[in-house]
């Protein structure tokens, strides 16, 4: 029950849930089975049940986001993804769709070139200045990640923030191709072991109609404790003995 309500908490898919369940299950009686029981696993079998349940309570009282905390902007929605750390918000008419490779994605409805993917891949980095100066970091990922062989990448802006102590590199570029252009904003952060993207555009005619409403969403990004890791260090540490 305290694994399933934790899994409630956590917004995971039943599935999920199940699997939580099994694997707390399976902790308990491998803790219980052993002959040479330490005193550590001794305590872990004890305080495993109510730590499991404690935990739950405390996600539960954890604060808002921060996006939360501030209120959403008119005409506009909040994405949160609290296993994965980060929220945004994107236009209130957009609609969610897969797009392969991205933890997450919303698009217009008729104007489907106009969108906001988020994407992370793992780092051992720690914030976004170890990646080198925002001068040099934004065009080479401009230049050599964002840009298909046939394109002429042009950046027009970059800046930084520093929001709850955190640190973001945001930047407007267009990519142009033969027949078609495009252009986009994009975040980038480091928290968390990951490496998150957060990418919206349009296509380049309709850039200036709506390049206020979608720099709101490149500016809205925010990453913030994972609460499964959370959970990992509030819970599972004492077991094991780690302060």
């Amino acid at each position: 029950m305290a694994a399933t309500s934790l899994s409630l908490s956590l917004g995971l898919p039943s599935a999920a849930a199940n699997n939580l369940n099994r694997h707390a299950l399976h902790n308990i009686i491998t803790c219980s089975a052993s002959e040479n029981t330490s005193p550590n696993q001794q305590r872990c079998l004890m305080r495993r049940p109510f730590l499991l349940g404690a935990g739950a309570l405390s996600l539960n009282l954890l604060p808002a986001t921060p996006l939360l905390a501030q209120g959403v902007p008119e005409n506009y929605e909040i994405f949160v993804d609290k296993r994965d750390g980060y929220s945004y918000y994107y236009p209130s008419d957009w609609r969610e769709f897969d797009f392969r490779g991205h933890d997450s994605a919303f698009k217009d409805r008729y104007l489907q070139l106009q969108n906001v993917r988020l994407s992370f891949i793992p780092t051992d980095k720690s914030d976004i200045h170890d990646l080198g100066p925002m001068e040099e970091v934004v065009p080479d990922l401009v230049k050599h990640v964002y840009s298909a062989p046939n394109q002429v990448a042009n950046i027009m802006e970059m800046k930084e923030r520093t929001t709850d102590g955190k640190n973001y590199f945001t930047f407007e570029y267009v990519l142009t191709s033969p027949n078609f252009s495009r252009a986009a904003f994009a975040t980038i952060a480091i928290a968390n072991g990951r490496h998150y993207t957060l990418i919206v555009g349009a296509n380049e005619r309709r850039w200036r109609k709506f390049r206020n409403k979608l720099k709101v969403v490149a500016d809205s990004f925010q990453e913030f404790m994972r609460y499964l890791t959370y959970l990992f260090k509030g819970i599972c540490y004492p077991y094991m003995g780690v302060n």
